[in-house]
């Protein structure tokens, strides 16, 4: 008897490879602008968890707490993508599943990362815009503003490494977000299974690299305001820091490390193991 209100784990995987040859077929004008849609509702969970947390992350004491709070804000993200409906790169990792199980081709997966990378980059810079021409920034005597621009610069001055491992962590958790969330049949059950490893991800601080799309590309521009600058000096970011800081290091120093480690995080972490677990025909390697 089927239960109504979530599906088993081979349930889940069976759900998982269904989807994710309905996004191999896709177009590439439907990729992209399903991709913009879920970079823009990242990015609105990126700046509004900075907005609820940024005084709390000034003060070493109440850092911790910031994180908690900005985490318990940013999954509010892929519950847009989930249930409004987009496509986010992170999450079709687990196209991998349907590429395994030969119900979908490589080809078909490696295009839609690509065009959806782009339309949630397109996304992402764009409410980064808005949200500093809006004049948010200015919270706090710019205080919001140096916070976004220490944000961008720690993200950036990360090594290859770090990138990568906090990657992987990072979508290991989104990626279980969504395949939870694929097993509720309820909103409600998808709310609550996003929630909580999304919470802990952002708690964590582990890199996902569509927000990073947000985080970085605000940072920069803010940086170009000279009081928002000053301020990010003033709130003890080093000018060498500041002046690290750029559109160069942004993809060498944080976005190639860390969309590797998402691929890995998502796509072997749960989707290769999941497949194995739950959808492969024999027991022999």
């Amino acid at each position: 008897m089927d239960n109504k209100y979530y599906l088993t784990p081979s349930e889940i995987a069976e759900a998982i490879v269904t989807s994710g040859v309905k996004k191999a077929s896709l177009t590439i004008v439907k990729m992209i602008v399903l991709g913009l849609l879920a970079g823009a509702f990242i990015a609105f969970a990126s700046e509004g968890s900075n907005y609820a947390a940024y005084n709390l992350w000034a003060d070493p004491g109440t850092y911790g707490l910031g994180k908690t709070l900005a985490g318990a804000l940013f999954g509010t993200g892929l519950m847009l993508v989930i249930v409004a409906g987009a496509e986010l790169f992170t999450g079709n990792n687990l196209m991998l599943m349907a590429v395994l199980d030969r119900k979908a081709k490589l080809s078909g997966m490696l295009k839609n990362w690509l065009f959806v990378y782009i339309g949630n980059f397109i996304g992402s810079v764009l409410i980064a815009f808005l949200i500093v021409k809006s004049g948010q920034l200015n919270a706090s005597g710019n205080l919001l503003a140096a916070t976004t621009i220490k944000i961008a610069s720690y993200k950036v001055g990360l090594t290859f490494s770090q990138g990568f491992i906090l990657g992987i962590l990072c979508n290991w958790l989104v990626c279980l977000a969504v395949w939870m969330a694929a097993g509720a049949k309820t909103i409600s059950g998808k709310i609550l299974a996003i929630f909580f490893p999304i919470w802990l991800f952002i708690t964590s601080g582990f890199e996902h690299s569509v927000a990073n799309m947000y985080y970085i590309p605000a940072g920069i521009m803010a940086k170009a305001n000279p009081a928002y600058a000053q301020a990010a000096i003033d709130a003890g970011l080093t000018q060498a820091k500041l002046d690290a800081l750029n559109w160069g290091t942004f993809i060498s120093h944080n976005l190639i490390s860390v969309t590797l480690g998402n691929i890995i995080g998502g796509a072997v972490f749960v989707g290769m193991i999941y497949w194995f677990l739950y959808l492969k025909k024999t027991d022999k390697i």
